[in-house]
């Protein structure tokens, strides 16, 4: 009986489901991509963009408000036809980050 038991639970170990580990360059998810969550929810995506230029900026500071409203605008942009092709990073360089 033991030994049916150990021989159940191995089989049940050996059968889960494997987990891939996948990684995404963000410098090719075009506006199309962002918009139709080919590579992931577009507010995951929106979220790690804010990480990143808060990063290249030295900012700590979270201000979840404007957090959204990049998003928004984001998609905005994304949802011209025009932008469809183009990198969401090229977006968010020409329109929405601070030229400072």
């Amino acid at each position: 009986m033991a030994k049916l038991l150990m021989l159940t639970l191995l089989g049940l170990v050996a059968i889960s489901p494997a987990r891939a580990q996948v990684t995404v360059d963000v410098a090719k998810i075009t506006c199309d991509q962002f918009l139709t969550f080919k590579v992931a929810d577009p507010r995951d995506i929106a979220i790690w963009l804010s990480g990143y230029y808060h990063g290249k900026s030295g900012s700590m500071v979270l201000e979840p408000q404007t957090l959204r409203q990049n998003a928004e605008k984001l998609k905005t942009a994304c949802f011209n036809p025009a932008n469809a092709g183009l990198p969401v990073i090229q977006i968010i360089e020409k329109s929405l980050v601070d030229k400072k």
